[in-house]
């Protein structure tokens, strides 16, 4: 009778760490959206663009498709060529997720932010923001 107790005490300890390791991979923010921002490379930050997508770059705000956005991303880049970029915080639940960060540009520094839902297993970018973080 002990041994079976025993059997079931560790069967249900396995479950129940197993259980709580899975509830906790909520995917992360793809690597290459990051060196995009670094580099300034608009094409392959637009790889993760929702087929239209919420963009607003300083005080200018529409909706775009994706490549109408991957457009102005890339006249922005071109007028303020990216130095580096530092992810601030990152956050979400289950099939969205969103990052705050600093893009720091030869013109200033900016806040981005852009907030990403899952569609059909992955990620696509719904909403990018760019805002003068100069103070």
């Amino acid at each position: 009778m002990r041994p079976i107790r025993y059997t079931l005490l560790i069967l249900f300890s396995v479950s129940v760490f197993l259980l709580s390791f899975e509830m906790d991979r909520t995917p992360s923010v793809p690597d290459e959206i990051y060196s995009a921002l670094r580099s300034g490379n608009a094409r392959d930050l637009a790889q993760y663009f929702n087929a239209n997508i919420e963009l607003a770059i300083l005080d200018k705000e529409e909706v775009y498709s994706k490549t109408q956005a991957e457009q102005i991303l890339k006249d922005f880049f071109y007028k303020h060529s990216p130095t580096g970029f530092t992810k601030l915080h990152e956050g979400g639940k289950d099939a969205s997720r969103y990052v705050i960060g600093k893009l720091s540009t030869t013109k200033g520094q900016y806040r981005i932010y852009f907030l990403m839902k899952t569609i059909n297993g992955q990620f696509a970018i719904h909403q990018f923001r760019i805002e003068n973080d100069n103070n």
